[in-house]
């Protein structure tokens, strides 16, 4: 009898109940707002939760995971909040599940020869401008300074670059006349002397200047159709992320870039330290959602976005604190 129940208990331990969750998490590019997502990996966070999580770069921006996270091809993206309430628009249910990045981390640089000045915000025009990719952050950044300012959407036009090293390389080749783009690629920038920062919103007062508030960025989300399947799931990732908010508060940039994995780092390490010591305060601090930041996105995409201007949008639907509270109880006990 012993002996059946020792082979009971050992086959409960391999079985299904005790296996890891299989999932795919995508993330648009490597730049600095997405940070967290790669550390949670090299940190061991997500294996410490059981799961077995297979990644995919794009590398070319959060609009193209966000198809791929409708076409279902991915279970969660890492990408900007503000997709969440474009889909909400145009009847989709995608919904964010925690908050890595609380500001923009966003900046414009402009090229040597480059005549733009923001005070004169109408020397922007015929610029070229560089960009993540269409329907990005960046993307929106540029449109809503044109809208804030009453210049046309033609007045610059606007070129995909990516991020991190192919983005600095558009503005030194000066393919691009202006670039927005995130750390380390805007750090880099300055240090190479490609260009210098002429709108700077990584810092709370940089984004009140241009967005009005804090905008929310990087996110993890997913459709809701995903969190009623598999809540546990999506728990697990949460639970995992946020522990990795955490381990970043209370460690220096040295130590964060020490466990960055290296196919993430762009440039010399002496300019990726600088760029997470520019960029420390954009990161969250325990992932959870403040609605009055979520506002100021809203906002933004409501001054250029038709669908979003003309859809009544409930942001209480863009977002849910649900699995961020779960996690903070287990993180912090």
């Amino acid at each position: 009898m012993k002996r059946v129940v020792i082979t009971l208990l050992a086959l409960l331990m391999t079985g299904p109940a005790f296996a890891k969750d299989k999932i795919s998490i995508s993330v648009g590019s490597y730049n600095l707002n997405n940070l967290p997502f790669p550390l949670t990996e090299s940190l061991g966070h997500f294996k410490e939760q059981d799961l077995e999580v297979k990644t995919e770069n794009f590398a070319a921006g959060g609009s193209k995971v966000l198809q791929a996270l409708l076409a279902g091809s991915t279970d969660i993206a890492v990408g900007f909040y503000d997709h969440t309430i474009q889909m909400q628009a145009q009847g989709k249910e995608v919904v964010a599940i925690a908050l890595l990045a609380r500001n923009s981390g966003l900046v414009m640089a402009a090229g040597k020869d480059s005549a733009f000045d923001p005070a004169k915000p109408e020397t922007i025009k015929g610029a070229k401008v560089g960009i993540t990719a269409p329907g990005s952050s960046s993307d929106f950044f540029v449109r809503y300074f044109l809208d804030r300012h009453g210049l046309p959407g033609n007045t610059a036009a606007l070129v995909g670059v990516g991020s991190g090293a192919s983005a600095v390389a558009a503005l030194e080749q000066k393919k691009v006349d202006l670039l927005v783009n995130y750390d380390p690629a805007a750090t880099l920038i300055v240090d190479r002397g490609a260009g210098r920062i002429v709108i700077d919103a990584r810092t709370d007062e940089g984004a009140r200047e241009v967005y009005g508030g804090v905008y929310p960025t990087s996110t993890l989300y997913t459709t809701a159709e995903f969190i009623r399947k598999h809540p546990e799931t999506v728990q697990k990732v949460v639970t995992a992320t946020v522990k990795t908010l955490k381990w970043m508060q209370a460690h220096s940039a040295e130590e964060i870039f020490a466990r960055i994995p290296s196919n993430y780092v762009v440039g010399e390490k002496d300019s990726y330290i600088k760029a997470i010591i520019n960029s420390k305060t954009l990161f969250s601090s325990d992932g959870r959602f403040v609605l009055e930041d979520l506002k100021t996105a809203a906002n933004v995409l409501r001054a250029f976005n038709e669908k979003v201007e003309k859809t009544p949008i409930d942001l209480d639907k863009t977002y849910t604190n649900r699995f961020v509270d779960h996690a903070l109880t287990q993180v912090e006990n």
